[in-house]
Order: structure tokens, then sequence, then C-alpha cells
């Protein structure tokens, strides 16, 4: 049976964008205008990919290009961060967009002309920079559709809010807390924003295509740090040690138990991995200290809170009973990002005319993470993902994301900006009905 609630939003949410159409044509035509210029910025961006909080060159340029356009701007937000505001020439609610701008501590490899060759430190070490997720081409796509709507000010219902955001990746500067999303909430950026939308390329996904997910879609992170104490002694006399890494061994096949006997797979998934085990130095010597780090991905806060009981309950009790001590730490870092299924429903036909239906895709839940879910936590938001495959591409063997190969076809930026632009107009449109 088919919920009546449901196909009531999707009725609406279908007439509204029907009487929105006629903006459709309008930022169709405008977005292939500027499809060169927006795939010629992505490539100096990508030329010059910046680190977290060090995005400098890239907020200048945006900033720029938004003044050009009349829009309301103001810089170093959350550090780096850009924010600016289109006032329409109509009353209504206001929209959020939101594109990322820092590269990672990636050497490319790619042979291209706009390679990166930039160099910088990262967490005490030199390093190549490269934008290896895909942060240029969210930058570039957003300018696009800030040049596209500011084209049509005047028929606008409303505001929309650019947020050109800082740090996506973290900060390593020893704080847990350094998240270019969340440093911008608490300074407010969301305070007067009635919804917001988000897109990120996907390396993945073929060219042409969008991807959703209603409710959870990425999973919330969390680091996780065990630090084990035993007895040191000589490897020819383990009985006279408490052993750490005898101890570690049986809490890493421990902690595995959670996805299989504690969490209820059958409503969503969770992860517990450990990423480096690191103790001892010599053949013959059982050290006194193993210490452990990995991380944690779940779905909601009440599985995260499960998950996070039954790590330190596991931890701790192995190590008793070894005689050993157990020190956990665990340092909550995105939440998930859940898209708001009221949202989702009423957008799906603007996906849906957007991409045409055969290239609309729900996915499955994904275990990576995004601090987009800082803003969803505030108001209702809906994150998609954009194709960004060569077409006939294998997704098993196409470079993965955070990889000195990610390569990215542009071919499916001018997508990216009509569906941010759909999405705006649509939305302002419906909260006026």
């Amino acid at each position: 049976m088919i919920n009546k609630t449901f196909l009531c939003l999707f009725f609406l949410a279908t007439s509204t964008v029907l009487g929105q159409s006629k903006l459709k044509p309008t930022i169709d035509q405008k977005a292939s205008a500027i499809e060169d210029k927006v795939i010629e910025w992505r490539r100096d961006f990508h030329q010059y990919p910046e680190l977290g909080n060090q995005e400098t060159r890239t907020a200048g340029i945006v900033a720029e290009h938004l003044r050009s356009l009349g829009i309301e701007v103001t810089e170093g937000v959350a550090v780096t961060g850009v924010v600016g505001v289109l006032k329409g020439g109509k009353p209504g609610p206001t929209v959020a967009l939101r594109a990322d701008m820092d590269g990672l501590p990636v050497t490319e490899r790619n042979d291209l002309p706009f390679r990166s060759r930039e160099v910088a430190e990262y967490n005490g070490q030199k390093t190549g920079v490269m934008h290896a997720c895909g942060h240029d081409t969210h930058v570039a796509i957003l300018m696009g559709v800030a040049e596209v709507l500011a084209g049509m000010k005047k028929d606008l219902e409303g505001t929309v809010k650019f947020f050109f955001q800082p740090a996506e990746e973290g900060i390593m500067d020893g704080s847990v807390d350094t998240w270019g999303a969340k440093q911008m909430v608490e300074e407010g950026v969301m305070q007067d924003v009635d919804a917001v939308f988000g897109l990120h390329i996907n390396s993945q996904t073929e060219v042409g295509s969008i991807k959703y997910r209603s409710g959870p879609a990425m999973a919330a992170v969390d680091n996780l740090e065990i630090g084990i104490k035993g007895r040191q002694a000589h490897g020819a006399a383990p009985w006279s040690s408490v052993d750490p890494i005898v101890t570690a061994s049986q809490m890493v096949m421990g902690l595995q138990t959670i996805m299989s006997r504690n969490v209820n797979i059958t409503q969503d998934p969770a992860v517990v991995t450990i990423g480096a085990i690191h103790g001892g130095i010599r053949h013959n010597i059982i050290p006194e200290q193993v210490d452990m780090i990995g991380t944690i991905r779940t779905y909601t806060d009440e599985q995260q809170d499960l998950v996070h009981r039954r790590i330190k309950e596991i931890a701790e009790g192995i190590a008793t009973s070894a005689g050993a001590e157990a020190n956990v730490q665990i340092s909550k870092l995105y939440p998930a990002t859940v898209n708001d299924p009221e949202l989702t429903t009423k957008m799906l036909p603007t996906l849906e005319q957007v991409a045409g239906k055969d290239k609309l895709i729900a996915h499955e839940p994904i275990t990576g993470a995004e601090d987009f879910s800082f803003f969803q936590r505030e108001k209702p938001g809906l994150f998609i993902f954009l194709g960004g495959m060569p077409e006939g591409g294998d997704p098993i063997t196409a470079p993965s994301h955070h990889t000195p190969d990610f390569f990215i076809d542009e071919s499916g930026f001018l997508l990216g900006v009509r569906a941010l632009s759909y999405l705006t107009v649509d939305y302002l449109g419906m909260k006026q009905k």
C-alpha cells in the first residue's frame, strides 16, 4: 500500500515544479553559456590547491567573482570561508548552497596540463597537495550557480546564501574540533536559513547521473584511540609479562563482535576499524605499552552511543582479564549526514526533471563522512552526488577519492550547475504556495 502522506507531498511538489518551470529555460540557457567558464575555474583551482584554512587564493577568487555579480560578500568566515547573499526581487524564504574549498595532502599522478605541483607541510611532513576529492569542482560549480541566479535576481522568490566553506577535510593542529562547517555554524551562518543543499562530485558514478538517499546517507565518523599498558618482560619468559600485544590482538577480534552481535544490522550498519597498532621495538622483548588507533562509523545518535559504550566495555574487560589496563579515548568528528525525508520527497521531482528518470539513482548508505552534516543539524538539508566518472567506466576500477589518480570527467559540471539552480528556484517557489 502506498503511503497517502507520501503521495500528497509528491503531487504537491510536482505541481510546484511545474509552476516554476518558466524559470528553467532561462537557467538552462545561462548555465550552458558559462559551462566553459566553470571548467576553466575548476582547472585553475585544481592546479593551485590549498589545504584546510589556507584557502586564501581560492577564497579571494570566489569573493571577487561574487562581488562582480552584485552579491553581498562576507570574507574570513570560519578563518578563510566566504559567504555570499543574493536577495531576490520577491519576498520568500532563504536557501543556502554549500561548496567546500580545501585540498588534500596527496601528490598527484595524473598527466594533465593543469596537474597540481603544489607542495606544503602537513602534520609535520612535506607533501604534495591535490584536489583529490573534487572540492575544486564544487567551488567552480557553485560559482556558476551564483552567476546563473544573480542573472535572474528579479524573479527569485526569496534569498540565496552561498557558503564557500574551508577545511571540510579537517585540520591537523592537535584539535579534533577544527572542521569548517562546524565553525561556520558556530559563527551563525545558518540562523536565517530555511533549507540547505549541497552536492559532491563522485568519481565512481557515471557522468550525467545524480544519486540521492532519504534519511541517513553518510556515516558519522569518530576517532578511536586505545592505549594498553601491560608489564614488560623478556620474550623468552612470557609468563613474567602482562603481554599488551596478545591483549591488543584479543581486543581487535572482540571489537568485531559489536557489529555481529550488538548492532541491529537490519536497520543500519556500523563499522569499527583498527587502522594501526604500535608496540615493541625488539624481537625478544615483550613491551610494556601498545597503542591502537582506528575509526568508527555509525548512522544514528542511538547507534553511536551503543557502539561507543560497547567499545569501552569490551576493551576494558579484555584488558582486566589479562591483568592489563586499557585507556579508551573516542573523539567525535562529524555526525551522520541525514537528508531530511520530507525535504527529499519534495525535491525528488526537481531532481528527476534535471537529471532524467533513468539517471536519478537512490544509493545505499555510504560509510564515508561529510561535515555538511553540521548544516543539516541546524535546518533541513539535502546532499546529493553528481556523476563524474567517464561514460562507460567501471566503478570498481575507477580511481577513488583521496588517491593520487583521482580523475573527474568535466562534462558533468553543467548538470551540477543546473541541479543546484533548479533545487533553489523550486524550493523558493514551493514555500510561497
